[in-house]
């Protein structure tokens, strides 16, 4: 038995390393994890296929159910104990409490879900995963 590498290990390409806490502000403020003045989406929720200032290309995402996860494990701890409080502080009406907790749950998700889904986006793009990287972006080139 040899110690060697097998070939494709032998010479990886050394490409720079993305900052990972840059690229998740960016994420979360919804723009292009690369240059951070493109729009990262389309809409409300759709990622573009590529950032129309720096040309990156973003369509290798693969969010899928990490934003709606992540939305409602944030939501739930926010509006559980905030449920809990209001409830011994004021002794609300349930109709009312029902009202209020169910207006506040919808608006805080519809908030937080595309800035997660930016989020989790430009993780996958710093961390190289499914596609992003390869030397393309002009962040690996001019660094």
């Amino acid at each position: 038995m040899t110690d060697t590498l097998p070939s494709s290990m032998a010479n990886p390409t050394l490409e720079p390393p993305r900052e990972m806490p840059k690229a998740m502000l960016r994420g979360w403020r919804r723009r292009c994890p690369n240059c951070g003045s493109g729009p990262m989406l389309r809409g409300y929720l759709k990622v573009r296929d590529n950032c129309p200032v720096c040309d990156e290309a973003l369509y290798h995402h693969r969010a899928d159910d990490g934003p709606p996860y992540l939305t409602l494990l944030i939501v739930a701890h926010i509006i559980g104990p905030g449920m809990l409080w209001f409830f011994i502080a004021f002794e609300p009406d349930p109709y009312t409490f029902m009202a209020i907790f169910m207006v506040a749950s919808v608006a805080l998700s519809l908030w937080f879900l595309p800035r997660l889904k930016g989020v989790i986006v430009a993780v996958q793009w710093a961390a190289r995963m499914h596609g992003f990287g390869h030397g393309d972006a002009r962040a690996d080139v001019s660094t």
